[in-house]
């Protein structure tokens, strides 16, 4: 039987099932794109108490309808965890994507327990990628690192640090992040950009996150610039 190497973990509301399934192609092709058997990874999609759409899994995908939680995908992602069977642990929301070659970098660093590469924000962010490089300044830093980046070590992840830990707040990803960086026996920092944050915010219209429509309601303003000034002393 093929050993899985990966596992791939996404929570979703299933109210993006277009992005979803981009998400899933995104997989499908850096499993081929890394050579790797159909068996190697495994995709397992947890939706926050619905029954959401499957879209096509590609031979890869598992979808389970989980009670609801409604915290950001923290308590999905702690069980989705705890049925994990592979070596490797990555983490995909919905709505975003891997590059092609995001396997095939990761299976380079096998050796390193925690693995944090780059990631593209241009979509959502007004700067190109994470994690920024700033002398003097801890990497692992709110805002400088996303679970998106990682690649770590099942036996980390786990077994040494009982899963996803940090519940009930916005910031928990950061929190489990921090609390893996301290306890990894050996954390690698690699320069390939590996996937793409918001990669699917555009595909389902109405379920934009509370982030992604102050981001597009801030492009609109810019775009259409100041008032003219004859606007400005007609409303005075």
């Amino acid at each position: 039987m093929q050993p899985i190497l990966f596992s791939i973990i996404t929570p979703s509301t299933g109210r993006r099932p277009k992005a979803l399934a981009a998400a899933v192609r995104s997989v499908r092709a850096a499993l081929d794109f890394a050579g790797l058997p159909g068996g190697a990874v495994e995709m397992l999609v947890g939706f926050d108490g619905v029954c959401g759409e499957r879209p096509p899994d590609l031979g890869l995908a598992r979808f389970l309808d989980l009670p609801k939680d409604e915290d950001w995908g923290n308590g999905i992602r702690d069980i989705l965890l705890k049925i994990a069977k592979g070596e490797r642990i990555l983490f995909l929301d919905d709505d975003n994507s891997l590059k092609p070659h995001a396997l095939a970098a990761y299976m380079d660093h096998l050796d390193a327990e925690m693995v944090v590469a780059r990631i593209d924000t241009s979509l959502a962010f007004d700067k190109p990628f994470i994690p920024e490089d700033e002398p003097g300044r801890d990497p692992i830093r709110q805002c400088n690192v996303d679970p998106l980046c990682l690649s770590l070590s099942r036996e980390l992840v786990i077994t040494r640090c009982g899963g996803w830990v940090h519940k009930g707040r916005y910031e928990a990803d950061f929190l489990n992040i921090r609390l893996w960086s301290r306890r990894a026996r050996s954390l690698r920092f690699i320069d390939d950009i590996v996937a793409t944050y918001d990669s699917g915010r555009s595909l389902d219209a109405r379920a934009l996150s509370r982030r992604q429509m102050h981001l597009l309601d801030r492009l609109a303003a810019e775009r259409r610039g100041p008032a003219p000034d004859f606007a400005v002393r007609a409303a005075v």
